[in-house]
């Protein structure tokens, strides 16, 4: 993490005791706020360049805290302009990635800009279809560090005169393993004297973390809550999911159900389809089943494809065929494109990518231990390893 406190991650009644405690007025905290989400809709690029500020508290402000926890960042360009990836590096090394997605107006919505945020670098869950699961865990994100990967991309809408609407976490890690710094940023896009984004167009995704879920319920109708099912099957969604040895499918789902029907707010559930893996049509009508009467909507995704898998995606026809059966149930169901593939845009390709290359044997043993995985629970047997290594929250 950073030496120095990211700024953008202190609540504005911290803001406010820190100018009281140096003896400034508080109000100064409100310009504080405006040079970082409003001026250039991103912030000034340092506590210098805040010109409504004395210059003695510009120098104070530098000195206490990072005005940017993001040191710099490589960007890449793909769908003719539609998707853009950022590899942001941190102040200590740590890279995280931010995917920002443009959507045109169409004759059912408004032009939106989607921002997919990481909230913790690396990741503990281990899905095998998901390049971040590589990398293993590094850290949890702090809020700043989070927060500050939205300030960037609304920079870069700027200059296209162009505004972020919505913001998912669904990038590097499992956010419900750092609910707190989550919730204290999803507070800051939510608060109309910083982000000001309606709640309605936060989402928060969790592969199953039931005890975090429950958190999430009791705060009431907030934010969007987004489930990574992939399979409805204990002894498949065991090697595609493998925090589902510790919750397993039917006490996720059970959560999921309390809280739309706690919030009054639809659950989405987001599958990646896996060639000959999880895109049968006996894996559509689990699904059907499981969800069968719930506020829910389903979300298919061919995966990416990863290299240390012996995996490719779904074929378009077993993907439309699958979406035919969930429709056919009463389920409603879209299909996402696939965006930015050409510039690794799916979690954690990038990182990886940075990492350095995989060894050969290492991805020859991956991916024989993936396929014998697989081929189990293809059988209908439950893998018999403990469940991962994280801590309810």
């Amino acid at each position: 993490m950073t030496a120095r406190e990211g700024v953008s991650g202190v609540p504005p009644a911290g803001l406010r005791g820190w100018l009281a405690g140096r003896g400034d007025p508080t109000w100064r905290a409100r310009q504080v706020l405006d040079a970082l989400w409003r001026a250039g809709a991103g912030g000034a690029g340092s506590a210098a360049g805040v010109s409504t500020l004395p210059t003695e508290l510009r120098a104070s402000l530098d000195a206490s805290y990072a005005w940017d926890t993001i040191v710099d960042s490589e960007l890449r360009i793909g769908d003719d302009g539609a998707t853009e990836k950022a590899l942001h590096r941190l102040s200590d090394g740590t890279a995280v990635e931010s995917v920002l997605m443009h959507y045109p107006a169409s004759p059912s919505g408004r032009e939106r800009h989607t921002l997919c945020v990481s909230s913790q670098a690396g990741c503990a869950v281990g899905c095998p279809f998901c390049a971040t699961g590589e990398l293993g865990f590094g850290r949890d994100l702090e809020t700043a560090e989070i927060l500050d990967q939205v300030r960037h991309a609304l920079r870069r809408l700027a200059i296209g005169g162009r505004r972020l609407t919505n913001v998912v976490f669904m990038g590097m890690g499992e956010p419900l393993l750092n609910l707190d710094r989550v919730l204290a940023a999803a507070e800051a896009l939510t608060d109309p004297g910083r982000a000001g984004l309606g709640a309605r167009h936060v989402t928060v995704s969790t592969s199953g973390v039931v005890p975090a879920m429950r958190r999430l319920t009791e705060l009431g109708p907030r934010y969007t809550l987004a489930v990574s099912l992939h399979a409805a099957r204990d002894p498949l969604r065991d090697v595609l999911v493998p925090l589902n040895r510790r919750w397993p499918v039917a006490e996720v789902v059970a959560a999921a159900r309390h809280h739309a029907r706690v919030t009054g707010r639809r659950v989405s559930y987001e599958v990646t389809l896996i060639g000959g893996v999880n895109d049968t049509d006996r894996d559509a009508d689990a699904i059907a089943a499981l969800l069968h009467g719930d506020l829910a909507h389903v979300n298919l995704i061919p995966m990416n494809p990863v290299a240390h898998t012996p995996w490719q995606p779904s074929p378009p026809p077993i993907v439309a065929r699958f979406a035919a059966r969930l429709r056919a149930s009463g389920l409603p169901t879209s299909v996402r494109r696939n965006r930015g593939v050409e510039v690794g845009a799916a979690c954690g390709q990038l990182a990886v990518e940075r990492a350095g290359r995989v060894p050969p044997s290492v991805v020859s043993r991956r991916r024989a231990r993936l396929e014998a995985a697989s081929a189990a629970a293809l059988r209908g047997e439950r893998a018999v390893d403990p469940a991962p290594l994280v801590e309810p929250v």
